[in-house]
């Protein structure tokens, strides 16, 4: 009884990975999108492996661990197997079932609210010009560069914008547009924020596209200038398929695209 466990939890891991790598993209939820060969050859080896033991099993014609089954002859020519499984065993099957037909989604305002402070952003010290968009495409990690590190406050007056999720700020005071990263996986995720003002409250983790201009404070160009946008306009967007990217905002659709908040 033990093998055939055994065997049915590699098998049944085994299509857990494959579906969630190989056949969607769930596993953008928990890795980097380099981490899909390595997922899938995984996969395949736990198919493998479960192959083998089924292999053996047909072989033996029954599940035999020494030290592990007792039989006892009746009389007749039938031994009776005696052995058994810890209930505890059968809970190795919960996440594996659960990768398969009842994936978990990815991290979202929950963990962004509870990382104090927000992910650091690296110094740069030479900016190139803007482009002349308007409003101009940026992930919130340029955003948050320009508005504390160049110091020809080139994003000055600038309609910029962004996407990302919502994160209600702390004592239910507006919310922050917000992205999540990994470096590897979604234990060492981190946040970039950038807080939103003039935009009415919107449920947590709802994807928007918002754009504005930066809102004065502080010395643009040092780290007392807040990381702020005034919002113009706030518009529902698509949840990204890869939600652990800080990507530039994709071109909103004048028919597809529900405005929230419209401008003005």
């Amino acid at each position: 009884m033990k093998r055939l466990l055994q065997m049915a939890l590699l098998l049944l891991s085994g299509l857990s990975l494959l579906h969630a790598s190989l056949f969607t993209d769930i596993f953008l939820r928990y890795v980097k999108p380099g981490m899909r060969p390595l997922l899938i050859a995984s996969g395949v080896l736990l198919l493998l492996l479960a192959a083998a033991e089924a292999w053996s099993l047909r072989r033996t014609g029954k599940a035999h661990e020494p030290g592990e089954e007792h039989q006892h002859d009746d009389g007749g020519d039938h031994c009776h197997d005696h052995s058994g499984v810890p209930r505890v065993a059968w809970l190795l099957f919960l996440p594996a079932l659960s990768l398969l037909f009842f994936a978990p989604p990815s991290l979202g305002a929950y963990t962004a609210a509870r990382q104090a402070p927000p992910k650091t952003i690296a110094q740069q010290d030479e900016f190139d010009p803007l482009p002349s968009l308007s409003p101009l495409p940026m992930t919130l990690s340029d955003f948050t560069r320009r508005i504390q590190q160049d110091r020809r406050q080139a994003i000055k007056e600038r309609k910029v914008q962004m996407t990302g999720f919502v994160t209600p700020a702390e004592r239910g005071e507006g919310w922050y547009l917000t992205r999540l990263m990994i470096n590897c996986c979604a234990a060492d995720v981190q946040s970039v924020k950038v807080r939103i003002h003039k935009a009415k409250d919107l449920p947590a983790d709802t994807w928007v596209t918002v754009v504005g201009t930066w809102h004065e404070g502080g010395t643009l160009g040092t780290s007392s200038a807040p990381v702020a946008l005034d919002a113009r306009t706030v518009r529902k967007a698509d949840k990204p398929a890869n939600a652990y990217m800080d990507a530039l905002p994709l071109p909103l659709p004048a028919a597809d695209a529900a405005p929230v908040r419209k401008e003005g």
